[in-house]
């Protein structure tokens, strides 16, 4: 059924112009938020718990918006199948590049971190045309392996190589090049008792731990992603270096560094972020220190 759904539908879909599915996200959206309701308790309870200064026009509207964005990263997923490397560069840019290459000149690994923020896939896809490190993405198997072939073909088209992260040790402790490798930092962790807390956006938070751990372990420079939306379909990531050298730096200093950079970049666009996603379904083990830090300049 997946391989007719994918033949028949997905990719026929995939050579059709940008603007044009839009519009298909367009009518998508509105069935999504006002027919289905589509996962609308999560994100109405993660936007007020999130905002509770705001009232519950600003909180409806925020989640109309993000309803539009979230069926944009739909169809720009599937246009990603086949979207040309001229096109894809033009709507993944990378603003500053150059931040990068003191790293690169001293063959130094570096570990990216961003969220799930704006189109994190488009610009990842097109990191390898701007700049000079090998780009590798890790990410969690599908367990469609069908279409779990299908995505990881599809991420790499241009360039990055993809690593399951049930491979992440194996891949840190061989010899990967002068590698950026792309963690995505605002999952909720599978086991709360392992994971880094603190306050993020009102709330006790589990982080996961992973970036922070091989950053300090291989004392690799660790450098945050803004992800901002140009405009519809446009995306730019500008980096921000984080730590050059994050062994000595005290435990937790990474995570609450990405976390707060994390924070602020969704608070000016909230409705950017993945609000479907049930962030917040761990509570903070009992006397587990809450973290409360300002971000590593």
């Amino acid at each position: 059924m997946n391989v007719v759904l994918f033949y028949l539908l997905i990719k026929p879909l995939s050579y059709v112009p940008l603007p044009v599915m839009h519009r298909l996200s367009d009518a998508l959206s509105w069935l999504l938020f006002r027919v289905f309701g589509f996962r609308k308790k999560v994100i109405m309870g993660n936007l007020e718990r999130s905002f509770p200064e705001k009232s519950a026009e600003e909180i409806d509207r925020t989640a109309r918006e993000y309803y539009r964005h979230l069926c944009d990263l739909v169809v720009e997923a599937v246009r990603c199948f086949s979207i040309p490397e001229a096109e894809i560069k033009r709507r993944g840019i990378i603003a500053n590049p150059e931040v990068l290459d003191p790293f690169f000149e001293k063959q130094q690994p570096v570990i990216l971190c961003a969220g799930h923020y704006n189109n994190w896939e488009m610009t990842a896809t097109a990191m390898p045309m701007y700049i000079k490190h090998r780009v590798v993405g890790l990410y969690k198997p599908l367990k469609d392996q069908f279409f779990n072939q299908k995505i990881t073909v599809s991420r790499s088209r241009f360039g990055m190589d993809m690593v399951s992260i049930r491979k992440t040790r194996e891949f840190f402790e061989a010899d990967h090049g002068v590698s950026i490798i792309l963690f995505a930092t605002d999952q909720a962790p599978s086991n709360p008792n392992r994971a880094y807390w603190t306050e993020f956006l009102n709330q006790d938070t589990a982080v996961l731990f992973g970036t922070e751990a091989y950053a300090r372990k291989y004392n690799y420079p660790v450098v945050f992603g803004y992800i901002d939306k140009v405009k519809r379909g446009y995306y730019e990531i500008r980096f921000k270096v984080i730590s050059e050298d994050p062994a000595s730096l005290p435990a937790g200093a990474i995570s609450e560094a990405h976390t707060r950079l994390l924070e602020e970049e969704i608070r000016q666009k909230p409705e950017y972020w993945l609000w479907s996603h049930r962030r917040w379904k761990h509570t903070r083990p009992e006397g587990w220190k809450l973290e409360t830090k300002s971000a590593t300049n």
